[in-house]
């Protein structure tokens, strides 16, 4: 993953309301949930979320797929690992004896 990919990602989830629908996203699994569902769990007027959640589209961290007359969005959990991996690929990297640097072995 490049940096500016992490980056952009980071940004998007440094607002409060975009953290609250990706961590609801996550939370609701592989089936997603529909746009109408989230706007009424988080309490966001529609235009709101429907900006929100572009921005999260935009760097791919969760997708929408339309099922009939419904719009369903859905966490990207491999985008999700990869930028976990990437935080976490480095840790301790520079400290000799660091247990994390004997797993990573």
């Amino acid at each position: 993953m490049k940096i500016d990919e992490v980056a952009a990602r980071l940004e998007a989830l440094g607002s409060p309301t975009r953290l609250r629908i990706y961590r609801t996203l996550v939370r609701a699994g592989h089936a997603g949930m529909p746009v109408g569902r989230l706007q009424e769990r988080l309490k966001i007027p529609a235009s709101t979320l429907s900006h929100h959640i572009k921005g999260l589209v935009a760097v791919r961290l969760i997708s929408q797929v339309r099922e009939g007359t419904t719009l369903v969005c859905h966490a990207e959990y491999d985008t999700m690992r990869g930028l976990v991996a990437f935080l976490v690929a480095e840790c301790c990297a520079e400290e000799e004896g660091c247990a994390a640097n004997r797993t990573a072995a």
